[in-house]
């Protein structure tokens, strides 16, 4: 397992699967291990994916200071783990809460951005978010699920502050396109993949300046893949596409039946997609 050292002396792990150019990854959770992202669809096949253990993270080690977990105090770990591949300039990919370090990094460093791609990424780095008007809206899509109602009831307790563990649970299937032994198994992996200390602290108060980080994108020269999920709500399809207004050179795709992991929902369409967007020059 290949390691790295942080500019604040914390040793970083990242994970290489499959061959290729390489295809840095950030994971979402937040302040989840990156074994989640598994070979992201079979993705690896068309990449040497490096994935990335945030600090705290899977095999990544505990910092010293814990505030270090702030989303924007991590954009030296990125810029660490491109200087440790010898690369001019990075592919990089982040899903869901990664989106905002991606970005924070992004606007950070502009010209060691060849493409990125977020996938069902939030965009606090920017000043847009999803809300809970976008997960009910989302939630009604799927009424005729055999499992809908009781899901259904926990988001309501989610959603009033009053929830249990068991509630939390019981809503994993919004998440998925479809409620199957892939996506159930994939969801039995989260709690033990989340350090839940730094994922309170990841979008604390000050991780984000999104005038700055507004002006910073609206200058790029870079591609931009937003992928979503038709059925997720974070983000909703429409607020994707609001989104990518942001960037010159932006485009978005809705991939059909899946949530917010797309890569468990239809491995060979996101692997694909991902994969003609990032072979693409121009």
């Amino acid at each position: 397992m290949p390691t790295l050292t942080a500019p604040d002396g914390t040793e970083l792990a990242y994970h290489v699967r499959g061959q290729g150019e390489p295809l840095l990854c950030l994971p979402g959770g937040p302040m989840r291990a990156s074994a989640y992202l598994g070979d992201l669809g079979g993705l690896a096949h068309h990449r040497g994916l490096v994935m990335l253990d945030l600090r705290g993270t899977g095999d990544s080690g505990i910092p010293a200071d814990p505030a270090t977990y702030r989303c924007d105090r991590q954009i030296g770990d990125v810029e660490a783990l491109r200087a440790r591949l010898g690369l001019e300039q990075v592919d990089l990919l982040a899903h869901s809460a990664g989106a905002d370090l991606a970005l924070l990094y992004a606007a950070r460093h502009p010209q060691r951005i060849r493409t990125l791609t977020l996938i069902t990424g939030r965009a606090r780095a920017l000043g847009i978010d999803f809300t809970e008007e976008h997960r009910r809206e989302a939630a009604a899509l799927r009424r005729t699920e055999p499992w809908f109602e009781s899901a259904h009831e926990a988001y309501e307790r989610v959603w009033a502050g009053t929830a249990s563990d068991p509630d939390w649970d019981a809503i994993a299937p919004f998440f998925y396109g479809r409620w199957d032994a892939a996506a159930r198994a994939h969801a039995a992996t989260e709690v033990e993949q989340t350090n839940e200390e730094a994922a309170e602290r990841y979008a604390a108060p000050d991780a984000f300046r999104p005038d700055e980080a507004r002006a910073a994108v609206a200058a790029w020269d870079a591609r931009v893949l937003l992928l979503v999920g038709a059925l997720d709500s974070g983000p909703l399809p429409r607020v994707a596409a609001s989104i990518a207004e942001l960037f010159p050179r932006a485009e978005v795709t809705v991939q059909p039946d899946t949530g917010h992991f797309p890569w468990v929902d239809d491995p060979d369409g996101f692997s694909e997609t991902v994969a003609a967007f990032l072979d693409r020059r121009k």
